[in-house]
């Protein structure tokens, strides 16, 4: 069923987290190192876990949903470790410090291919593990351009920080919820770009489509399938999931090929791909179950 959307718990949270912590932890990591920078995840976390709890709800009722056992209060603060520690690691990706991890890539051959055939596609990531880590794979290849399409209100102090570290990468993101933002998605891929958009929440007053996620119906957007039909660009999944230590596992699977489809039929490939892409989400929810970084009630 689509629907409208309604106002998203996620855009109107407020930040935790004062600029100067964030800029702090910045310094530590890129002056003092990664081992020392992991140390201090611990005290966060803590922190989280006993005074976060709204989040610490959501936590729980995703674990639920995952885990093969009622969550313990361990599996909670693995959940925030994980998510701590890839908004650390996403520090170093962006500092081009790519020797600090150990990246596996699968299906990477499917991206490589698409770029030699059709240039532009359309990336369909979620809040799920790391985005910086497909995107660090992307720079083996010289010719590649991958542009993020992202809500930042949400994120604007931890973002400040993160341009200050690649200001080079300012020019990659493409803010959505302006009036040109779609034309810019469209130019880009246009001229051959890569566009990532994390397509698994939704802006106010953007169609969305409910479906089953890990036994019960959510909201899915429906914006960035509808607009890989109308471009008739190739639709890839990718995904960068964090296993603990310094190791990533990135994954890329073609979910739709590039093609001309009716403008009566777009809205139903649409629904098709999305719903492609939920089943895919679930499987790799269930591959890492602490890699899901959606911390308020995503089933509401």
């Amino acid at each position: 069923m689509t629907s409208s959307a309604a106002p998203q718990q996620w855009t109107t949270r407020n930040e935790r987290g004062a600029l100067p912590l964030i800029r702090c932890m910045a310094w530590i990591a890129l002056r003092l190192g990664r081992p020392v920078a992991r140390l201090i995840l611990y005290p966060i976390c803590l922190y989280f876990l006993i005074f976060s709890d709204a989040s610490r709800r959501a936590s729980r009722q995703y674990l639920s949903k995952v885990l093969d056992h009622p969550p313990r209060w361990r599996d909670t603060f693995h959940h925030y470790h994980a998510f701590a520690s890839c908004v650390l690691d996403r520090i170093y990706f962006l500092n081009d410090q790519l020797h600090l991890f150990d990246l596996r890539a699968e299906g990477e051959e499917v991206a490589i291919d698409i770029l030699r055939r059709f240039g532009g596609c359309i990336l369909v990531g979620a809040h799920l593990g790391s985005f910086e880590a497909t995107r660090a794979l992307g720079r083996r290849q010289p010719d590649l351009r991958v542009s993020l399409v992202m809500f930042e209100e949400n994120a604007r102090k931890v973002q400040t920080v993160l341009d200050a570290i690649n200001p080079k990468l300012v020019m990659d993101v493409i803010s959505l919820g302006k009036a040109d933002s779609m034309i810019e998605v469209g130019e880009r891929l246009e001229r051959g770009d890569f566009v990532g958009i994390l397509a698994d929440r939704s802006i106010n007053g953007e169609s969305q489509l409910r479906v089953p996620f890990l036994g019960a119906p959510a909201r899915f957007p429906l914006g960035p399938f509808q607009m890989a039909a109308l471009l008739k660009k190739p639709v890839v999944l990718m995904l960068g999931l964090y296993r603990g230590g310094r190791r990533y596992d990135v994954y890329f699977e073609p979910l739709t090929e590039a093609s001309a489809v009716a403008a009566g039929r777009r809205d139903a490939e649409a629904e098709r791909v999305l719903r492609l892409y939920v089943e895919r989400l679930e499987h790799y929810c269930r591959l890492a179950p602490f890699n899901w970084f959606n911390f308020y009630d995503f089933w509401a």
